[in-house]
C-alpha cells in the first residue's frame, strides 16, 4: 500500500482510500466521543526556541539548523523552549559537534503537509542563512484531517526536493502512530495506527527517493509511551508531554549527527539490531512498524535500515540566546554528548 501510495504520489495518480467504507459510519461515530476527551486539556502555545545554542564553543561559524512541520515540531505541549524538540535537537547537536549551532523553527500547530511549501519558502528565504541541516515532522493532521495520503506524500517529496537543492540536508520523522493516543478506543485505535504507519511507510518512500533520511517517530518514539502514557503525554491528552519530546529528540539526533558527518558512518550492519539493506519499500514497511528506526538510501532500489543508538541529551536552558536576551552562563548551557 505504501509503494501504491508513493507511486501514485508520482506519476498524478488520485487518492488511494485506505479504510473501507462499510467501516466510515463507525469511524466518525468513535472520532465524536474521542473528541470529547482528547483535547479535554488546553496545551499551552508553544514557546519560541529560536536562537544560539552551544555559547561554550563561541559564536562564530554556527551550523545552522532549521525545523518545519507541525505541533510536534513546534513543540506544543510544553511551556518552555529548552523542553520543544528543535531546542533539545540544538542543544545536542551542539555539544556532539562542538559548535554553535543557530536554531530556526517554521513550524505551525495544526499544519498540514500542503503548508510545507510555505514553510520551505519562509525558511530559505534568507540565502545567507540557509540550513545545513532542516528536520521535518508532519503527517498526523494528515491522518486527522483525511487528507488523500498521495497528496500528503507529494507535498513532503516536493519540500525535501527544495530543501536538498538549496543545499541543505534532510531528516523527516514520519508520521506518529495515531494509535497510541489514550482516549481513542477500538476499533478507531486500530485503523488509526494501521493508516498512520502506512503513511508513514510512504513517506520514508518519497524521501529517501529525493535523498533525505528518515526517522520512524511510531509511537513517539519506542515502548516508553505505550507503557507510560501518562507520562508522555502533555496536559490535552494529545500532544507529548516534555519528556515525551526528550525520547522522540534522542531518537532524532543520532541521525541528525549522521547526516552532517559527525556520528561514525560504517557500511557494517549489525545484525544484534536488526540492521539490514532492503528494498526501500520493504524498509519503509518495517521502519514505521518499529519506532526509532532510520532509513537511509543506499543503491537504488535499496535502503540501509539502522538501529542507532539513544544518547542522553544535555540539559538545556529555557530559551536560546539571541540579541533580545541575557545569556547565561555558557557552562549551563550545553553538557557534555
Amino acid at each position: 500500500m505504501a509503494r501504491r501510495i508513493a507511486a501514485g504520489a508520482a506519476y498524478g495518480g488520485g487518492s488511494i482510500g485506505l479504510l473501507g467504507a462499510a467501516a466510515v459510519g463507525l469511524v466518525l461515530a468513535e472520532v465524536q466521543l474521542a473528541k470529547h476527551t482528547v483535547g479535554g486539556g488546553r496545551a499551552p502555545i508553544p514557546p519560541r526556541g529560536d536562537g544560539l545554542y552551544g555559547l561554550a564553543f563561541g559564536r562564530e561559524n554556527p551550523l545552522r539548523l532549521g525545523v518545519i512541520g507541525d505541533s510536534t515540531a513546534a513543540g506544543q505541549g510544553v511551556r518552555r523552549a529548552g523542553q520543544t524538540p528543535g531546542a533539545l535537537l540544538a542543544s545536542g547537536l551542539a555539544a556532539v559537534a562542538e559548535r554553535p549551532v543557530e536554531l530556526r523553527n517554521i513550524a505551525l500547530p495544526g499544519a498540514q503537509s500542503d503548508d510545507l511549501e510555505r514553510q520551505v519558502t519562509e525558511l530559505l528565504a534568507d540565502r545567507s542563512r540557509t540550513p545545513d541541516v532542516c528536520v521535518i515532522m508532519i503527517g498526523a493532521n494528515d491522518v486527522t484531517h483525511r487528507m488523500p495520503p498521495t497528496q500528503s506524500v507529494r507535498y513532503l517529496a516536493s519540500a525535501v526536493r527544495r530543501l536538498r537543492t538549496a543545499g541543505a540536508e534532510v531528516v523527516v520523522g514520519t508520521c506518529p502512530d495515531l494509535g497510541t493516543i489514550e482516549p481513542v478506543y477500538q476499533p478507531l485505535r486500530w485503523m488509526a495506527r494501521r493508516v498512520s504507519r502506512q503513511l508513514a511507510a510512504a513517506q520514508t518512500i518519497v524521501v529517501v527517493e529525493q535523498g533525505g533520511r528518515t526517522v520512524s517517530l511510531g509511537d513517539l518514539l519506542g515502548p516508553e509511551f505505550a507503557a507510560n502514557p501518562r507520562e508522555m503525554f502533555g496536559v490535552d491528552n494529545y500532544h507529548p508531554s516534555a519528556e515525551g519530546y526528550a525520547t522522540a529528540a534522542m531518537a532524532v539526533l543520532p541521525t541528525l549527527c549522521a547526516v552532517l558527518g559527525l556520528w561514525p558512518e560504517t557500511d557494517a550492519l549489525d545484525a544484534d539490531r536488526d540492521e539490514d539493506m532492503l528494498p526501500v519499500a520493504r524498509a519503509a514497511a518495517t521502519a514505521a512498524s518499529e519506532a526509532g528506526t532510520e532509513v537511509t538510501g543506499a543503491r537504488a532500489p535499496w535502503a540501509l535500515l539502522k538501529h542507532r543508538r539513544r544518547r542522553r541529551l544535555p540539559a538545556t536552558t529555557d530559551a536560546p540566546a539571541t540579541a533580545a536576551s541575557t545569556p547565561e552562563p555558557a557552562e549551563d548551557r550545553v553538557g557534555p554528548a
